[in-house]
C-alpha cells in the first residue's frame, strides 16, 4: 500500500510539468528566441561576452553574424582557462565540473564544461521530463514501486585545480538529488567502479534481488550486462528475474540493430522502449509517445539550437539556420549555444526533422561518421536500418559492426567493406550480404545510383568478426563500458585496418 501511494504521489508531481512542456510546444520559436537573449545577457560580462560585445547583441541576425561557429578545438583555450580555476571566461556562474569525453573519432580527451545551471535546468530537468512524458502516456505505470537499473560510465571523478572531471554519468551521480538516488540501482559506489569486468559482477550481485521496474543505459553495453545476468542466474528471460519491469530508457547508439535481441530477453508484448538523445554537452530530445521512435526536441533546457544543412556543411558557403527556418526530411548538423558557455558549438551529430509542429527529430549519424567517398552519402541511419532488416530476413543477430570504403585503384572500382560481429550467424553469409546490399539501395537513392550495374561501386564486402573482436578493440584503447561507442562509418580505413589486424587470417569471409 505504501509503495502504491508513493507511486501515485511521485507520478502526480512529475506530471505537473506537462503544462510547461505544452507552452514550448505552442510557442517553440518564441521560447527559443527568448532563451537566446537570456543566454547572451547572462554572459555579457564574461571574457567571451566582452570580446564579441554581447551588450549590443539584440537579435539572432547580429548573434549569428558576430559569433563564429566553433568546434571543441576552437573553444579549448577558453575551456582550459576555466579548468585552471579562472572564472567568468565563457559563462557567468562558477564552473567546476567537466565531463571528460574522447568520443569515437579522436583519441584526445575533451573536457566539456558543466555549469550548475546545466545540471539543474538541463540534465536533471530532462530526467524528470522523461519520466513525466512516460507517465503521461501510461496511466497504469508503476515505476516508483521499484527501482531503475542504470548503467552509466565507468570512471570516477578526479580533482585538478579545484575543478573536477570524469564521465558525465559520474558527475550526475555525484550531484544527484536524493529522490533519484533512492529510486536507482546499483549503488553509487558500484556505478562509479572503473574496472568493467568487476563492475559487471558487482551490478549483478546488487540488482538481481531488487524490484527493478525500469532500465536506463546505452543499448550495446546494457545488452552485455543483461546477457551476463541471464548467464549467472540461469533464467530464460529478464521477466523471470524482474516480473515488474515495464520500460527501457535508451540512448547513445541506435537501438535498431539490437531490437530483435531485446525482444528475446524481454518477451512481454506490452514492454515499452523510450529513446532519449543526450550527450556530455546537454540533453536534447525525448521520445514523447509510446509507439513512435521520433524524438521531441526539448526547447527550454538552456540550449539554443541552430542547424547547418549537410549538403553545404564544411563548404565555404555553409550557413546555419535557426529552428524557425528548418525543413522536413533534410539532414542537418546540430549547432548549440548552452548555459555552460558553449557558443555556436558543433556537437558532431546529424539529425533530420520528421515534424515541424511540434518539432520532432530522428538522429541520422555523425558529421564525421558517414561515407561519401563516391558520392553515395551513406548515413548511420541507413546502415542501422539496413542491417536490422537483413537480420530480420535471415534470422541473424548482430553485436556490432563498422564500415569503411575500399578506394578505387587503377581500373578497379570502389566498394564498401564491413566487419560484422554476429551474436547469431546467418545460415548463408552470401545471402545476408545480398539482402544487406539491397536494403541499403532501398533506403538510400545515392547509394543505389552508385551501385547500379556496378557502375561506380562493386558489391559490398563483409568480414565476419571473431567473437569479442569489438570488445577487445575497445579494451585495447581503454574504452570499455558506459558511454563508449563503436564508430559505425568512416571515410577512411583507420578503424578498419586496426580491427582487421586483430582478426585471425582464416576468420574473414
Amino acid at each position: 500500500m505504501a509503495l502504491a501511494i508513493i507511486n501515485s504521489v511521485a507520478s502526480w508531481i512529475l506530471k505537473k510539468r506537462i503544462h510547461q512542456i505544452e507552452l514550448f510546444l505552442k510557442y517553440p520559436n518564441e521560447v527559443q528566441e527568448e532563451l537566446l537573449h537570456s543566454l547572451v545577457r547572462s554572459a555579457e560580462n564574461t571574457s567571451f561576452g566582452r570580446k564579441y560585445d554581447f551588450s549590443s547583441v539584440r537579435s539572432y541576425a547580429t548573434f549569428a553574424e558576430r559569433i563564429p561557429i566553433s568546434t571543441y578545438e576552437d573553444l579549448e583555450p577558453l575551456i582550459e582557462q576555466t579548468r585552471r580555476g579562472e572564472q567568468n571566461v565563457i559563462w557567468s556562474s562558477q564552473i567546476k565540473w567537466f565531463a571528460k569525453s574522447s568520443g569515437t573519432t579522436n583519441a584526445k580527451s575533451k573536457f566539456i564544461p558543466v555549469s550548475a545551471e546545466a545540471l539543474e535546468d538541463c540534465h536533471y530537468k530532462a530526467a524528470k521530463d522523461l519520466l513525466c512524458l512516460y507517465l503521461n502516456n501510461n496511466e497504469d505505470a508503476q515505476l516508483f514501486t521499484g527501482k531503475s537499473l542504470r548503467l552509466g560510465g565507468s570512471k570516477q571523478l578526479y580533482e585538478d585545480n579545484n575543478t573536477f572531471f570524469g564521465d558525465l554519468s559520474a558527475i550526475l551521480i555525484e550531484n544527484m538529488p536524493m529522490w533519484a538516488e533512492f529510486s536507482s540501482t546499483p549503488s553509487n559506489r558500484v556505478s562509479l567502479m572503473s574496472e568493467w569486468e568487476s563492475k559487471l559482477s558487482a551490478i549483478v550481485k546488487e540488482t538481481v534481488n531488487e524490484n527493478v521496474t525500469s532500465f536506463a543505459g546505452v543499448p550495446s553495453w546494457m545488452l552485455v550486462l543483461m546477457n551476463r545476468i541471464l548467464e549467472e542466474t540461469g533464467k530464460g528471460n529478464l521477466h523471470e528475474i524482474w516480473p515488474n519491469v515495464e520500460v527501457y530508457f535508451h540512448g547513445g547508439v541506435s537501438f535498431e540493430p539490437y531490437r530483435e535481441q531485446y525482444k528475446k530477453i524481454l518477451p512481454k508484448s506490452d514492454f515499452r522502449y523510450y529513446e532519449i538523445y543526450n550527450a556530455s554537452e546537454g540533453f536534447f530530445a525525448i521520445q514523447d509517445t509510446n509507439e513512435s521512435d521520433e524524438l521531441l526536441l526539448m526547447l527550454d533546457y538552456g540550449i539554443f539550437y541552430e542547424f547547418i544543412p549537410m549538403d553545404s556543411f564544411g563548404s565555404p558557403n555553409q550557413k546555419a539556420v535557426r529552428l524557425a527556418d528548418v525543413e522536413l526530411n533534410k539532414n542537418y548538423a546540430v549547432l548549440i549555444t548552452t548555459n555552460s558557455g558553449l557558443w555556436r558549438y558543433l556537437i558532431g551529430d546529424t539529425i533530420r526533422f520528421t515534424s515541424l509542429n511540434p518539432y520532432r527529430i530522428k538522429i541520422t549519424g555523425r558529421t564525421k561518421h558517414h561515407i561519401n567517398v563516391f558520392g553515395e552519402e551513406l548515413m548511420v541511419e541507413n546502415t542501422d536500418r539496413a542491417i536490422a532488416k537483413a537480420c530480420r530476413l535471415t534470422g541473424a543477430d548482430v553485436c556490432d559492426y563498422t564500415v569503411a570504403p575500399i578506394f578505387m585503384e587503377g581500373k578497379e572500382k570502389g566498394a564498401h567493406e564491413w566487419i560484422i560481429e554476429f551474436d547469431k550467424h546467418p545460415e548463408n553469409i552470401e545471402h545476408f550480404t545480398e539482402v544487406l546490399d539491397k536494403s541499403l539501395q532501398e533506403l538510400n537513392s545515392d547509394y543505389e545510383a552508385k551501385r547500379y550495374n556496378n557502375m561506380t561501386l562493386n558489391p559490398l564486402v563483409i568480414n565476419v568478426a571473431r567473437p569479442k573482436l569489438f570488445y577487445d578493440w575497445l579494451k585495447a584503447q581503454d574504452k570499455l563500458g558506459g558511454q563508449h561507442k563503436i564508430p559505425r562509418l568512416s571515410n577512411e580505413r583507420h578503424y578498419m585496418e586496426q580491427l582487421k589486424a586483430m582478426q585471425p587470417a582464416d576468420v574473414t569471409a
